[in-house]
């Protein structure tokens, strides 16, 4: 008798920690159950949350940050640490706006973005080689080199506020893949410059997850000592992994020109921390070796919800920091379980 009463206990027991198991094994479905706890709560408060519109809407606020928390990721793979990336968005950005303004105002969409890839890739190739040549935490360095960006913007390139935009990244920011009436009377918009979020996640998979560099990068993340008795070349490594985070950062910075239609040198700062905890919400360790892409898209989705639509539940924007960092915690927790089995 006595055991036919505690078997429904031990069957909730074993349902429970096959369920924590699951989790700790998966990290990206913990940041997924968040995101579905948070539409569920802000959904039944508010129903006009569940409208299309409200989804493109949270599409186009992920761009930017998407776009820095993959390059975030590759960084913290390696076991560094990247916080310069909103400084070089916001000095290409603004470099390439007076640029095209002054010297070739029909520059195409093309060329100006190439040009923000580049130039943020030169600027993340610097972070790469002074944080091997210096052998310093990257965190230090870069949060030197973010001092030291923003500084040549404000200093050398200029602070004026330009609301007249080349026409090229103007007519690029109103395209869309979906415009299209909503049932109440206003339009519901998809623009086009998500793909540019899609193109950058499936080759950022691709570098991490069938390319040789990719490898490295995890090796040298995982054990450093390791690495180099492997062979693997950290120079190399550590320059690309800045270079390539420099490299979409400069993409962020047009598209956040674009998308807005005005270049503000003053612009995406601040930004660092909710991109760096997307990127831990994702489930990549702090300590390097670990990351995906697809965990680290649903923690953008998650800050994303968190910052733009916890409003429509009637929740205060003072308590958004709150928030997040709950979730960080119980994701840390949860985490060091993993690391502990």
């Amino acid at each position: 008798m006595k055991s036919a009463l505690l078997q429904p206990v031990l069957t909730v027991d074993s349902t429970f920690t096959r369920a924590k198991d699951w989790l700790v094994r998966r990290p990206s479905a913990f940041t997924l159950l968040l995101i579905l706890l948070v539409c569920g709560v802000v959904g039944s408060i508010n129903p006009v949350f569940f409208q299309l519109a409200n989804l493109f809407d949270m599409a186009r606020a992920s761009v930017v940050m998407g776009l820095f928390a993959l390059g975030v990721l590759i960084v913290l793979a390696a076991g560094g640490l990247d916080v310069s990336f909103t400084a070089i968005a916001a000095l290409c950005l603004y470099s390439i706006t007076k640029l095209s303004l002054l010297y070739w105002a029909g520059a195409p969409f093309v060329v100006l973005l190439l040009a923000g890839a580049m130039g943020g890739a030169v600027l993340g190739a610097c972070n790469g080689l002074l944080v091997h040549w210096l052998q310093a935490p990257s965190l230090i360095v870069t949060i030197g080199t973010q001092y030291a960006y923003r500084g040549v913007l404000l200093t050398f390139v200029g602070t004026a506020l330009y609301m007249n935009i080349p026409e090229s990244l103007e007519s690029f920011g109103k395209f869309t893949l979906v415009n299209m009436a909503s049932s109440q009377g206003g339009r519901v918009v998809l623009p086009g410059f998500f793909l540019v979020l899609v193109a950058a996640a499936l080759l950022t998979w691709w570098l991490l997850n069938r390319t040789m560099m990719g490898r490295a990068v995890f090796a040298i993340g995982g054990s450093l000592s390791i690495a180099q008795r492997l062979g693997f070349n950290v120079r190399t490594v550590h320059v690309f992994v800045f270079s390539y985070a420099g490299f979409l950062a400069g993409i962020a910075g047009v598209i956040h020109v674009a998308s807005n239609r005005l270049a503000n040198p003053f612009d995406l700062n601040g930004m660092e921390l909710d991109v760096i905890a997307a990127v831990i919400l994702g489930g990549a360790r702090i300590t390097g070796g670990s990351g995906t892409v697809a965990g680290t898209l649903l923690g953008v989705v998650l800050v994303t919800l968190v910052n733009n639509v916890l409003i429509l539940a009637g929740v205060p924007s003072t308590w958004q920091k709150v928030i997040i960092g709950t979730f960080i915690v119980a994701a840390g927790a949860l985490f060091g379980i993993r690391r502990t089995r």
